[in-house]
């Protein structure tokens, strides 16, 4: 899947913890020696933020691709003159540089590893989304991350997103009535696709490194260097990537922490390309007070549907739209008064608020207090969309038990939580 990143809490102390300044020891700012592993275009979009912020000297950088190692050196050198030690092996770079702080922002089904292992450095970590492929590895995050005592931010940035922090605001309010249902949603336009031939990797990328603990299998330029979500060896699909950040707005409003109970439903309808990911997929989430829904598709983008992501809240006293380069809109029930808007306000490039994430993840390190991002929220926003890929594989239901991490009662579904790794990588405890 080809595809750009789809880019106030309702207490007021939730809101100055995310957007006030960061506090410093003495006066003085300290700099953190910081390492980026995973130097794409997400990774370097994240390195971009933390250089501007002026608190990071850049010491290292890990790619198991050459050219972004090359690109990404370059752009730290212009921006900072830095001069980072390159590595292709993050447990090489972790042991000769001892970073501070480490961004990762690799494939997602490398995020677990690499996060634990830096958090046992004794670096503090920031974590792209979603934090892992299967439940049990976000398990394994969560105790490393309290074991160590290291700050690790997620990188659903929507959670400073100043539209998505007033929506809340006006959600959590009470304006919008009791609600008892949400639906998310994201909506791609596209076709059936056609198939690309496996190729030899280039000379340039280190492609079983690449794979790592996932299996091996042929390299393709769909793959790498953009498109592995759509493939399920790697990632979750729309609902593992996308589906993260609407599952994340459903969990921010609620008081609740899990569902009780999903049951999905996953096809492959129009795609006849190389991945494997659903192109339709339709998630219903039982919780106590209310149920939420999500659902995508990966074709049929049209102009009569009013916007193709975000939740639609709906309570007794109007409907409200939660968005992305729209901002929000509430819908009253009474027509005769008129809807409330927001525009978003979004960084550039990619339409995001990385920036304000990051000074949190700063602010949170120099205080010792839990980010606004912290481990535990990502591993709760993530098991949404790991279980209704999980209730799909298993084609029925599936009762969740969020404070045990366990699915009731069903061994054959339980043994969905982990995945066997290859060769020498060994599944975190």
């Amino acid at each position: 899947m080809q595809r750009r990143e789809f880019i106030k809490t309702s207490a007021a102390a939730s809101v100055a913890f995310a957007a006030g300044p960061i506090i410093h020891v003495a006066g003085q700012q300290k700099t953190y020696r910081t390492a980026l592993i995973g130097a794409g275009w997400w990774g370097n979009n994240i390195l971009r933020c933390a250089m501007q912020a002026k608190q990071s000297k850049i010491v290292a950088l890990c790619d198991v691709d050459q050219n972004f190692l090359n690109s990404t050196a370059e752009t730290v050198k212009k921006m900072t003159g830095d001069n980072p030690k390159l590595y292709r092996d993050y447990r090489e770079l972790l042991s000769k540089e001892k970073p501070e702080i480490v961004i990762v922002a690799t494939p997602d089904h490398w995020h677990p590893l690499i996060a634990i292992a830096a958090m046992e450095a004794g670096a503090h970590v920031y974590v792209e989304k979603p934090i892992c492929h299967t439940i049990n590895e976000g398990k394994a995050m969560v105790k490393a991350a309290r074991n160590t005592k290291r700050i690790v931010q997620v990188g659903t940035h929507r959670r400073v997103s100043p539209h998505n922090m007033s929506g809340m605001e006006f959600l959590k309010s009470g304006k919008a009535g009791k609600i008892g249902s949400v639906r998310a949603f994201v909506h791609y336009p596209g076709g059936p696709g056609t198939l690309t031939p496996d190729t030899e990797a280039p000379s340039t990328l280190d492609w079983n490194m690449w794979c790592g603990p996932a299996p091996l299998r042929p390299f393709n330029t769909t793959i790498h260097p953009k498109g592995f979500r759509s493939y399920l060896d790697y990632a979750n699909g729309t609902l593992g990537d996308w589906g993260i950040h609407w599952m994340d707005q459903i969990l921010w409003w609620t008081e609740e922490k899990h569902p009780r109970k999903v049951y999905s439903v996953a096809n492959r309808f129009i795609r006849k390309d190389n991945t494997d990911a659903p192109d339709t997929q339709n998630v219903i989430f039982e919780f106590e007070s209310f149920t939420a829904t999500w659902e995508h598709r990966q074709y049929a983008g049209n102009t009569a549907e009013r916007t193709n992501i975000g939740c639609y809240f709906y309570g007794t006293e109007g409907t409200f739209h939660m968005g992305w380069l729209d901002g929000w809109t509430f819908y009253p029930a009474d027509d005769k008064k008129a809807p409330i808007h927001q525009d978003p306000k979004l960084d550039e490039p990619d339409q995001q608020n990385i920036a304000a994430l990051w000074a949190n993840f700063l602010n949170s390190i120099e205080t010792n207090k839990l980010p606004i991002c912290d481990i535990e929220i990502g591993q709760r926003s993530t098991n949404m969309s790991l279980l209704g890929m999980l209730s799909a594989k298993l084609g029925r239901s599936v009762e969740w038990d969020g404070s045990k991490g366990m699915i009731v009662k069903d061994d054959e579904a339980n043994k969905l939580l982990s995945r066997a790794y290859r060769g020498e990588w060994k599944y975190p405890v």
